[in-house]
């Protein structure tokens, strides 16, 4: 049984860091690439960025780019999303998720949607205030 749990969420001044980890159990961690997206209230659910199985590939959302950076440490089973220079709009919950290799690392790497994306975590809340 597959499960993604995610953690360092909370609440922060705008301007302010947090560092996202998402522990994988259940699978062969190193065989899988992981995004993190993250969803707003009464919002829909928005892709925040990727990482292929290998970490040589990284993608973000253009909202996040240059304030983000995903990582991973396949020896631990985790990905970190470290967030910094945060705004109020960065207010979600965040959530982890878990393509399989056999997805091209491309199009993983594209895949805003999450639809390659067959694991996902609960979340993690983050607020940031203005």
């Amino acid at each position: 049984q597959v499960q993604l749990v995610e953690s360092g969420g909370g609440l922060v001044q705008a301007g302010g860091s947090l560092r996202l980890s998402c522990i994988a159990s259940g699978l062969t961690f190193s065989s899988y690439h992981m995004g993190w997206f993250r969803q707003a209230p009464g919002k829909e659910r928005e892709f925040v960025s990727a990482i292929s199985w290998s970490g040589g590939a990284t993608s973000y959302a253009s909202s996040v780019k240059g304030r983000f950076t995903i990582s991973r440490d396949n020896a631990k089973n985790t990905v970190y999303l470290q967030m910094n220079s945060l705004k109020p709009e960065d207010t979600a919950v965040y959530y982890c998720a878990a393509a399989s290799s056999s997805l091209p690392t491309p199009q993983a790497m594209a895949d805003i949607r999450g639809i390659g994306y067959r694991d996902w975590g609960q979340g993690t809340q983050v607020t940031v205030s203005s």
